[in-house]
C-alpha cells in the first residue's frame, strides 16, 4: 500500500512558517520580518508580470526556430510557481521560491518531471503540429447527419449509443 506524505506536509507546512516567523522574528526584530516578507510578496507579484508578458515571446522563438518548446514552458511554468511561493507568506515557501528561480534547480526539476509529462505537439516537416491520437475516427458528412432519426445506409455507424 502506497502511502501519501501530501496530507501530512499540507498540516506542517503552515506549523513550520509559524515557527519560521517567531525565529527570524526573535533575531531581527518584528518590523523587518514584516518588511521581509512584504518585501517578498512584491517580488513575487513583479515576477508574475514580467513572466507572464515575456513567456509566449520565448516559446514562439522557440517554435520559429524548429525546436521543442517543452522545456521553456516548463522553466517558464516553474518559474510562475517560483513567483507564487514568494508571494505566500512565510520564509521557508520563499525559501523554496528562491531556488525555483535557479536555472540549474529547474533543470534538475525538469529531468525529473519530464517522464511524466506527455507533450502532445511533434514536430513534422511543417513545424510543430497537434499529435493525432490512435483512435480517432473521421467521418465524411454524408456518414452522420443529425437532421434524420435514420442513419444513412452507407454509413458504418447504423446506430448511435449515448455511451
Amino acid at each position: 500500500m502506497r502511502i501519501s506524505f501530501l496530507p501530512l506536509l499540507i498540516l506542517a507546512l503552515p506549523l513550520a512558517e509559524i515557527a519560521g516567523f517567531v525565529i527570524v522574528g526573535s533575531k531581527i526584530g518584528a518590523l523587518a520580518t514584516i518588511g521581509l516578507v512584504l518585501a517578498s510578496t512584491i517580488a513575487g507579484s513583479l515576477l508574475i508580470r514580467h513572466q507572464g508578458f515575456s513567456v509566449m515571446t520565448k516559446v514562439r522563438s522557440e517554435m520559429d526556430a524548429g525546436h521543442d518548446p517543452s522545456a521553456q514552458l516548463a522553466h517558464s511554468a516553474m518559474t510562475v510557481f517560483a513567483a507564487i511561493l514568494l508571494i505566500v507568506p512565510g520564509f521557508i515557501s520563499s525559501i523554496f521560491g528562491l531556488l525555483f528561480l535557479l536555472p540549474p534547480v529547474r533543470d534538475i526539476a525538469w529531468r525529473h518531471l519530464k517522464k511524466r509529462v506527455s507533450v502532445v505537439t511533434e514536430f513534422g516537416t511543417g513545424g510543430f503540429r497537434q499529435r493525432q491520437r490512435d483512435k480517432t475516427i473521421d467521418l465524411d458528412d454524408d456518414d452522420y447527419k443529425r437532421s434524420d432519426n435514420n442513419p444513412n445506409a452507407s454509413s458504418p455507424w447504423r446506430q448511435i449509443s449515448d455511451e
